[in-house]
Parts: structure tokens; sequence; C-alpha cells
């Protein structure tokens, strides 16, 4: 598990953020065409009686984008790691249908995976006025800033619902070039980076228990076949190892602090303000994702919403991992968050 590259790695898959403000192909526009498409197979869907989250891709069927679609799924998983999809025309929905869209399009892209307890394919990404320094808190339900992270999935994709008033922008940074730099420059914080740490589960694990970790140390960086793969969270590294009862010093808290002072530098940072219909898409395996805080009014028509799904890529797409990398959630390799509560469905 300690396979580390003896040289900086190179490919598509490795920017800065100049490059992503010269070359702006990984964004693609929806056309009447796309939208046509999209809105005939939704109202097909819906004649059909079929419930959301009980359909695939073979039940709702995109005969031009959904080539596109899977075009741009090469790209996020072999090339740059992030596309936005933009022109989905969402006032045109009410919050059910667009829903139901974003799930048919989410279909396209990969499998859905459970993104928590309560078993959500998708998630609403929004303030419920929790705070995000409580215990076990996830940070999607605040309107605090979130630090560079990446989710426990091949991919994380977000449909804007509602940008927020003030605040709320959107940062990502690639997890292959920070790796570079450490090489280049901090060397030694490879070995610990490589070896992994327990990661925090949130009380969302297996048994229920609220200080459950990961059984095995999961590596922030991992090399297979000539790809480098990332899985970093600092908040759930540091907190994971406090519950393992082997808190973090030293030159393995330098090596994550470091990743996260990599990501929010200028070099390295990109920023993107997603605009209602806007669709994100990330490889969590090399783009590490974070927000700014953000503010809503009183009003609720103007609070920041985001929809969310965690996915896996297709099979002949996917990267090969080792078990001990893919198993980042006691719930086997590649595997969602596992399910302890009873789940009636998605609730706008």
């Amino acid at each position: 598990m300690n396979n580390i590259p003896k040289r900086l790695v190179a490919g598509p898959d490795v920017w800065h953020a100049d490059m992503l403000a010269a070359d702006n192909r990984w964004t693609h526009i929806l056309n009447d065409s796309d939208r046509i498409e999209l809105h005939n197979a939704l109202n097909q869907v819906k004649a059909s009686g079929l419930n959301i989250f009980h359909f695939d891709r073979t039940d709702f069927k995109l005969p031009r984008l959904g080539s596109r679609i899977r075009e741009i799924m090469e790209d996020v998983e072999r090339g740059r790691g992030l596309a936005l999809l933009r022109g989905l025309n969402i006032d045109k929905y009410n919050l059910n249908d667009l829903t139901l869209l974003y799930w048919c399009l989410g279909v396209h892209m990969g499998k859905p995976i459970s993104q928590n307890a309560r078993g959500d394919l998708i998630g609403n990404v929004r303030d419920t006025g929790k705070s995000y320094d409580s215990l076990n808190i996830r940070g999607y339900t605040t309107n605090a800033a979130l630090p560079p992270h990446c989710d426990p999935a091949d991919i994380v994709s977000l449909l804007c619902v509602e940008a927020a008033p003030i605040g709320g922008q959107s940062l990502i940074a690639n997890a292959p070039a920070i790796f570079n730099e450490i090489m280049s420059n901090d060397p030694e914080l490879l070995e610990p980076l490589f070896r992994g740490f327990h990661f925090d589960l949130r009380g969302e694990g297996t048994t229920g228990e609220i200080n459950e970790v990961t059984r095995h140390r999961v590596p922030v960086f991992h090399w297979l076949a000539g790809r480098l793969s990332c899985r970093y969270n600092r908040r759930t590294i540091i907190d994971g190892q406090n519950k393992a009862g082997r808190p973090l010093s030293g030159l393995e808290l330098r090596a994550i602090n470091r990743v996260a002072e990599l990501a929010e530098d200028d070099r390295f940072r990109f920023e993107m303000t997603l605009l209602p219909g806007d669709i994100q898409i990330l490889s969590n395996h090399t783009v590490l994702h974070f927000r700014r805080a953000f503010e809503n009014h009183k009003t609720a028509s103007s609070e920041r919403h985001l929809l969310r799904l965690w996915g896996n890529v297709d099979e002949e797409l996917a990267r090969p991992l080792e078990p001990e990398f893919a198993e980042r959630l006691n719930n086997g390799p590649r595997g969602g968050v596992f399910i302890t509560e009873s789940h009636a469905g998605w609730v706008p």
C-alpha cells in the first residue's frame, strides 16, 4: 500500500488554476435539442409511473445527450476530473420534477450511492441552522465555509437550484498537482500521506456508534497502475485519529495540514460560481472541493439550495483501487454510507 511514485506525476488530470481559467473545454452548454430531449424523457418517465430512485438509464433513454454525457464522464474519470453542465432551464420545473430530472441525468453519470445513514441518494445541500463545530454534524447541512476535502465516492455532482445571496462560491483544487508540489518541496510528508489515517465516520458507520472510525488506515494518496488517487478530509482525519486514541502530531499533522494549505493556495485554488441550473461534476479521486461561507436572506425563496449526488462511474471507466483505499466507510469497496435508519424517500 505504500507504493509512492518515484517522480512527479503527469497527464491530463494534472492542472493548476491558471490552466482551467485559460481553457474552458470542461464547460458544456446544453442546447435546445438537449433540453427538448430531457424534457420529453422526463414526461415519458412520469407517464410510466416509475418512482424516483427505482429506475436506471435503461428506463430513461437519452439517445443523443446520453452519448455526450458518456464523453463528459470519460473526461471526469480519465481527464481533467471535472465538468460543468450549463443551460438547464430550471424555471420550467417544480422541485419534485427537477429532482426527478436530476436523478435521470445522474443514472447516466454512473451508479448513485447513499450519502447518509437515512439512505439518501439525492442530498439537499442547504443551511438547516446546525453548527459545523458540533459533534458529528455534516458540513453540507450548515452555512459554514467548508475546508478542502473529497467525498467517499468516485464522483460528486451538484445541481444549483438557488444560489446564495451572499457567498457560497465553489472552490476546487487538483490533488495530483498538490502531490507534485509536496514531492518537490516536502518529500518527507509523503510517507504518512501514503500510509494513511483512520477517518471518523461521524456516527454513520456500520455499527452506528458515534465513535466508529475506519477499521484500517485509508491513504490520502494512492498510486496504482500509473494513476494517482486521493482521499482527503482534514477534519475527519483529525477526529478519527482522536477517536482511535492516536492523536496526530509531528510529521503526520504537518502532512495533512500541508495538503489543505496548498489547496487554498492561489496557484491551485480555482473558484466557480454556480448559477441556477448549473450541474457541477467532480472526480473525488483527483479534485478537492470546498466552499466559502454563505448567508441567506430571510425569505425562503432566496435560500441557497443545491441537490447532490454521489456516484461510482461505470466499471469500464473506473480506475483500479486497492481494497484498503477503495473501502472508506467500513461498508466494502466503493460502498456508500451504511443505511441504519428507515428511509421513506426523498423529502424536498
